[in-house]
């Protein structure tokens, strides 16, 4: 059932640099999915979606009259900042069914590219073909980027888990025809499911065929099992279809709050993954190409110390950045101002100054690059 409401806000800002998305504001059009995912977390209690979360859509029928509002200079007290904008999110894919009918994911890019703002999309759905042309115009005017998410690029085991969803291959080729367009595009692989997606001969085939579509880069996820609905639902489904894994569940999520699984789950099945990246060489973060004229510095920087702390903790290396990327997001006057000052900020050491005055004096930074 779909119900259309009145919301009160659109834009929504994070409280510091997205660096999975490179992005400081996202938005969701639709509470609910229609998709469907056996595994998605919105599912779950925390995020508040009323009734069954794959059949009762809400649609925020004022998005547009609320985007136009918010992204008016003459309304804001401070300009947007840099970064994409991110058009997708974890409690209902913007391209779902229900956007067959309301086009507002249409609507929204054409302000978008009326403010020059660019744009990342995550989503799962091949409808997002039918904006390929707004999308390309905002390529230019700005940058655009078009990303999908997959469990794997197996057609058979994504019709049991992603019922609402195209299958795979209608996504990859979907990747291809805005990579065709000059439009960098990822996948993120994520979640991957345990022992059903994230076996090593799955998720290679699923690498592969990034690297096959020539896609910029690939970011991977384990899966999280919240108690509740989530899992309730989950669980039905995988012991109807794979009822001789389900058992092996309850030992590697133990009643997390956030649902995680255990560590030494997710640690394996990364380092499988930062091998096969490098067997293909997959970029496993979005390539510093793709956003470095976007952010301000004290923005840049911290993404790139947070890539650099991610590749160095999948590798099993023991980071310097991570603390070093905290401590800079939550500044509030610009690094550029205090470059004899860096040593005083919690974290960065003299490694850490060094890499920061690359990005400072350069907008690069070698050590990731060669990472990467």
């Amino acid at each position: 059932m779909i119900t259309e409401i009145t919301a009160k806000s659109l834009f929504r800002k994070y409280k510091r640099i997205e660096s999975w998305f490179l992005c400081r504001y996202g938005m969701n059009l639709y509470r609910g999915c229609g998709h469907n995912c056996a595994y998605c977390d919105g599912r779950a209690e925390g995020y508040y979606v009323d009734g069954e979360f794959g059949r009762d859509i809400a649609v925020k029928a004022n998005a547009i009259e609320l985007l136009r509002r918010e992204l008016d200079p003459s309304r804001r007290r401070k300009p947007v900042a840099g970064g994409y904008v991110a058009i997708g999110g974890g409690v209902g894919d913007t391209y779902q069914p229900a956007e067959k009918t309301y086009c507002l994911a249409s609507r929204v890019l054409k302000l978008l590219l009326q403010y020059r703002r660019p744009v990342h999309i995550l989503t799962k759905s091949t409808l997002v073909q039918r904006d390929i042309d707004i999308i390309s115009r905002i390529n230019d005017v700005s940058r655009a980027m078009v990303s999908f998410s997959f469990s794997s690029v197996d057609d058979r085991i994504s019709a049991v888990f992603e019922p609402g969803v195209p299958p795979p291959a209608e996504r990859l080729a979907a990747l291809a025809a805005f990579k065709k367009r000059g439009i960098a595009c990822g996948m993120y692989l994520m979640p991957v499911i345990p022992f059903v997606t994230d076996l090593v001969d799955k998720m290679e085939a699923s690498v592969k065929a990034a690297a096959d579509a020539g896609l910029d880069f690939v970011v991977f996820g384990g899966m999280t099992l919240k108690d509740g609905r989530q899992r309730q639902h989950f669980m039905r489904v995988l012991e109807r279809h794979f009822p001789d894994t389900a058992h092996q569940y309850d030992i590697i999520y133990r009643g997390d709050r956030y649902g995680q699984a255990h560590p030494e789950y997710y640690e394996a099945v990364n380092q499988a993954f930062v091998s096969l990246a490098a067997k293909y060489r997959m970029p496993m973060r979005i390539p510093s190409r793709l956003y470095a004229d976007l952010l301000n510095d004290n923005d840049l920087v911290t993404v790139m110390l947070e890539h650099l702390d991610y590749l160095y903790k999948q590798r099993g290396y023991r980071s310097p950045f991570g603390l070093a990327a905290w401590s800079i997001s939550q500044l509030k006057e610009p690094l550029s101002t205090m470059e004899l000052g860096l040593g005083r900020i919690k974290g960065v050491g003299e490694r850490c100054r060094k890499v920061v005055r690359e990005i400072l004096e350069t907008r690069r930074c070698g050590e990731l690059e060669e990472m990467l």
